[in-house]
């Protein structure tokens, strides 16, 4: 047979490894020439890997969860008819059952392909989980919860066993204590009688492999909470007039220009604060200790997709118009969703947007998107009296609740720009005036 060996496929510019996400077929599988085998994951890019030739699956290179370096052994095809890509002492040889394997007849391990299929040997008979039983108790009504229950302690002990609650059970010894007789009988009850009293618990345990996208999530967070010394910085902002213009920019919505979130005003008011705040607009490299301003602003815009938490980036936010970036950031966030990003629509934010304020909450402390230095968040609109000219008049307002890296931006710095937002969205006219 031709025993081909296909290898971990370079995915992209720069990658060395790869996650694997996914397998789309196990061991014995007869596959088809360019047929889907794995799906491998690499800076937030999941990618399918096909393979070049139609033939038995001898084995896997890997579980759900490992990380292969380009280059490693991916997956093992029988392909008939093919010379073999694998060396012959890489290849298993099937060998003739023997009484007994010797300690001298064991190979390395990971010196050979599986073996040749044998029988397995008969599987001991599963054993069952039985749930606690429920049975009616013999009193009117348990005993408070308060009040604990008199019995031995080897009483105690048979009844955890055997999943009752001793509150239920009536005790004939002396003051009430609970005997072996009495726990006996207490399980002896008919099963058509055992009714469950009240709500039964849950003992239910799932445990999940964190692989994939959760797992590189779970890593950036813990990265960026931890190199990063978070300054977090909440201001309260007035959006009644904001909330004005854009209803009346929606009561005027057509195909092209469609009805607008709150966001794409951010992200205009954000790219002129950016630009009297240069240092906020920045990349801090920490083992160099080199900051990197920029002219562009490459805006993230925090996605929840199916996937988890994933940044797709509305690039050159500065050359973009209101309805222009509304546009990109729904087809950035939408490809996102879907699993269609690209590289680039994932990476090279300057700064990040993360908007939970459709959810209901008022405060967040956010988590910058290391290695940017700053993140702005939104949060719930909600009317509130505002005293103004002698008297209170309803407002609808906001918080803003952003983090900085006070590592290389100062806290005056950081609430100055926070200022100067504010007072863009307040007066949501400035926001639209060519500088």
């Amino acid at each position: 047979m031709g025993v081909r060996s296909i290898k971990m496929p370079d995915v992209g510019e720069g990658v060395a490894e790869a996650e694997i996400v996914e397998w789309a077929v196990k061991v014995g599988d007869l596959v088809r020439e360019d047929q889907v085998v794995a799906s491998v994951m690499t800076d937030k890019a999941t990618v399918e890997i096909p393979t070049p030739v139609a033939g038995s699956v001898l084995a896997l290179g890997g579980a759900v969860g490992d990380v292969l370096a380009v280059g490693a052994e991916l997956i093992r095809i029988d392909a008939p008819g093919l010379p073999d890509s694998v060396p012959p002492a890489a290849k298993s040889a099937p060998q003739k059952p023997e009484p007994g394997p010797t300690p001298a007849a064991k190979s390395e391990v990971g010196a050979q392909a599986p073996p040749a299929a044998v029988e397995p040997p008969p599987r001991p008979p599963e054993s069952r989980k039985v749930a606690p039983r429920q049975l009616e108790p013999q009193t009117s009504a348990p005993r408070p919860l308060g009040e604990k229950p008199l019995a031995a302690p080897a009483v105690r002990l048979k009844a955890r066993e055997a999943g009752v609650d001793l509150r239920f059970v009536r005790g004939s010894g002396p003051a009430g204590r609970i005997t072996h007789q009495d726990l006996d009988a207490y399980i002896a009850r008919p099963p058509e009688l055992s009714k469950p009293s009240g709500r039964a618990p849950n003992d239910a345990i799932e445990t999940i492999k964190v692989v994939g996208m959760r797992r590189r999530i779970a890593e950036n967070m813990a990265e960026s909470a931890r190199r990063i010394a978070h300054f977090s910085y909440v201001e309260e902002t007035d959006v009644t007039a904001l909330e004005e213009l854009r209803a009346s920019l929606n009561a005027r919505a057509t195909e092209e220009r469609p009805k607008l979130t709150l966001l794409p005003f951010l992200m205009l008011g954000i790219v002129k604060a950016v630009a009297e705040f240069p240092q906020i607009n920045a990349h801090f490299d920490d083992e160099n200790d080199v900051i990197t301003r920029f002219g562009a602003v490459h805006l993230g815009v925090a996605t929840q997709t199916p996937n988890g938490l994933m940044v797709p980036v509305v690039r050159h936010a500065e050359a973009l118009g209101l309805h222009e970036c509304a546009r990109e950031m729904r087809r950035v966030s939408e490809a996102a969703r879907q699993g269609a990003a690209s590289r680039d629509e994932l990476s090279g934010s300057t700064i990040t947007l993360t908007s939970l304020g459709a959810l209901g909450g008022i405060v967040s402390t956010p988590i910058i998107n290391r290695p940017e230095v700053a993140i702005v968040g939104v949060n719930k609109i909600v009317v509130k009296p505002v005293w103004r000219d002698g008297g209170f008049v309803p407002r609808k307002v906001m918080n803003l609740s952003s983090s900085f890296d006070h590592r290389v931006v100062d806290g005056y710095d950081a609430a100055t720009f926070i200022q100067r937002l504010r007072a863009l969205i307040e007066a949501p006219a400035t926001l639209f005036i060519e500088d």
